[in-house]
């Protein structure tokens, strides 16, 4: 259902493809039609007056960008001019987002989400400010879990890749929202401590700065497309599967 509420100020930009043009017989056309459609002839179809579709109709624009309609995500609300309904779904921060855990199948916005995780599955749910330091020791096992801001209920998902027992591991993080929101961007400083023993009390330290990538399906590109930071195996602590990476993770929000 499309409204207009009441109070609203009238939007004073409109989509160029939705502007509306008449022939001299008064029949209308939009820039999509008279493109894609009439070609370079312009000529009306259903009058066949010559000159084609020169007439702007104002009244009619003013129409089409009155009208609002209502985002489809349940929980975001929204009402937005309807030519630009489409690109807000693209980039809404509420939209539907998968479960990362495999064969899961749920989706649901980030808040939710966080809280399917949390009661559903075995993965940890670590809360996070922004711009300040969380100390984890995560499992080189199965280096997985999700990082929740109560600040705007951003969620983050922490993933690794086990290469080998021996081997390094690979950790990186996602963005759970619409991979095509725009700001904010967040910026993910990740580092690992560990003791070489060589000379004895030595500390060794390796750090990286990853611009975190946005998607609605976090598992699926937290395999594909990420950038890795990668743990050598003299800084895991532990030994076979109790191995463990002493993490330091900090997620800074960027607004511009």
């Amino acid at each position: 259902m499309v409204v207009h509420e009441e109070g609203e100020s009238m939007p004073t930009e409109q989509d160029p493809a939705m502007e509306l043009s008449m022939c001299k017989g008064g029949h209308l056309a939009c820039a999509d039609c008279r493109s894609e459609r009439l070609g370079n002839q312009q000529q009306c179809h259903k009058c066949e007056r010559g000159g084609g579709f020169d007439v702007r109709n104002t009244a009619m624009d003013a129409v089409l960008s009155s009208v609002r309609g209502e985002c489809p995500h349940e929980v975001c609300g929204l009402y937005v001019t309807y030519h630009k309904l489409a690109d807000h779904q693209s980039v809404c921060p509420l939209a539907p987002c998968e479960c990362p855990m495999p064969v899961c199948g749920y989706e649901g916005p980030p808040p939710a989400l966080s809280h399917h995780i949390s009661t559903v599955h075995p993965m940890p749910v670590h809360k996070i400010q922004y711009g300040k330091v969380l100390q984890l020791q995560v499992p080189a096992s199965e280096p997985r879990l999700l990082l929740f801001a109560e600040e705007d209920g951003c969620a983050f998902f922490l993933v690794g890749r086990v290469l080998d027992i021996g081997a390094p591991i690979a950790v990186s993080v996602v963005s759970i929202r619409a991979g095509a929101s725009p700001l904010p961007h967040y910026v993910a400083k990740l580092w690992a401590n560990g003791s070489s023993g060589e000379p004895k009390g030595r500390t060794d330290a390796v750090k990286v700065v990853i611009e975190v990538t946005s998607s609605k399906d976090p598992g699926d590109v937290a395999v594909k497309e990420l950038t890795f930071f990668t743990v050598p195996p003299k800084l895991l602590v532990g030994a076979g599967l109790s191995r463990k990476v002493s993490l330091h993770i900090q997620i800074d929000k960027l607004t511009s």
